[in-house]
């Protein structure tokens, strides 16, 4: 390779793993990602989080995308060093295990909290290191499910009628009152996690007092929905200031569950089936993506995010959730509705590199001090 190609390379630095539920996913997410760099445009830096929230520097990207079990770097992984992560003497730099590394990108591959939640987002804002994904605020607020439901409420966006609940108000809410409210079927979801980790469909209240207990094992804040009977459609928005939207894709749940559970997601084979792109009317089409953008808006967001929602059959959407740092697997929801769009998965990679960059170029323009 010339002087001048090694020159343009770009060096990303993934980050991965995480203090979450969902380190697993995170792992299987990472894995394809790195595999989507083009090593002819990119040197890559892997960071790993371990479920103890310790930093390990990986010393080739061989030891993620080789290693047998991926629970392998959950635990303990040869060729890794612990990281001290600092701003380094140049821009876009960090310093790792002492040494500085010149990062053009930092591509967080963290789901659920500590990672999807705002917090990698503001350090990484600290060091001033360019990143993919949308920042601090959307990322805060795209997971917290009930400020979420507020600002798209204030939007005019339609969601389904919930009840928040805290940790100390448990026992303040019987089944019988919340059914009065929602209807007899209600959903009871940690505010603060994703991947259906925590839900429950409750019909009584025997399930009703299993399912909040084991939700607030998650988060302090607990969601109670209304059920929303329609069709599970998923939309993928990419960009800055013009965001555009994908093909959307649907959900089409068949475990026992009756809900796109962890389970029906990551362990049964059978327990829902993909259609990508989703069999609506042209109409219908417009309208999801019409309002996947406007959700994407609403809630602040830039770079990318996976906009969930039910379509009635009555043709009303209602937003379920936005994922701000969606799913990169081999079955994952965002990249595939991406390459039905006709953005195969090297590209959308490429893509959400250059956005993060145009975002921190345009953001280094703005003053901090008073002149």
């Amino acid at each position: 390779m010339s002087s001048e190609s090694r020159k343009s390379k770009k060096t990303i630095a993934v980050v991965f793993g995480g203090k979450s539920a969902e380190h697993e996913i995170s792992l299987l997410s990472a894995k394809n990602i790195v595999n989507a760099l083009s090593p002819e445009k990119y040197d890559v830096v892997l960071i790993g989080i371990n479920p103890k929230g310790q930093w390990k520097y990986l010393e080739e990207a061989k030891t993620l995308l080789n290693s047998g079990k991926l629970t392998q770097f959950s635990e303990s992984q040869k060729n890794t060093k612990d990281v001290a992560v600092a701003p380094g003497n140049e821009t876009n730099s960090l310093v790792v295990t002492g040494e500085s590394h010149k990062i053009d990108v930092v591509f967080p591959v963290l789901h659920g909290p500590y990672g999807e939640d705002g917090t990698i987002q503001g350090l990484l804002k600290l060091l001033n290191v360019p990143y993919v994904g949308p920042d601090i605020l959307a990322s805060s607020v795209g997971m917290d499910k009930e400020v979420m439901k507020r600002l798209l409420r204030d939007s005019q966006i339609p969601v389904a009628k919930w009840v928040s609940l805290r940790s100390h108000e448990r026992s303040q809410y019987s089944y019988q009152q919340i059914s009065q409210q929602l209807g007899p079927t209600v959903f009871v979801k940690p505010a603060n996690m994703g991947s259906s980790i925590g839900v429950h469909k409750v019909t009584n209240e025997s399930e009703y007092r299993k399912a909040i207990e084991d939700a607030f094992q998650y988060d302090n804040k607990i969601v109670i929905e209304e059920q929303i009977k329609g069709r599970e459609i998923e939309c993928s928005v990419l960009g800055n200031e013009n965001p555009r939207a994908s093909l959307p894709g649907e959900v089409i749940v068949r475990s026992k569950d009756g809900f796109y559970s962890y389970d029906a997601k990551y362990v049964d084979d059978n327990g829902a089936e993909i259609k990508i792109p989703a069999d609506l009317p042209k109409h219908m089409i417009e309208r999801v993506q019409k309002t996947a953008i406007q959700t994407f808006k609403a809630l602040c967001c830039e770079g990318m995010s996976r906009v969930d929602m039910f379509v009635t059959d009555d043709e009303k959407i209602y937003i379920n959730e936005i994922n701000t740092i969606p799913g990169f697997t081999n079955i994952s929801m965002y990249p595939k509705m991406w390459e039905a769009t006709g953005l195969s998965y090297n590209d959308l990679i490429d893509e959400l590199i250059r956005l993060a960059i145009q975002r921190f170029e345009r953001d280094q323009k703005l003053k901090v001090l008073k002149s």
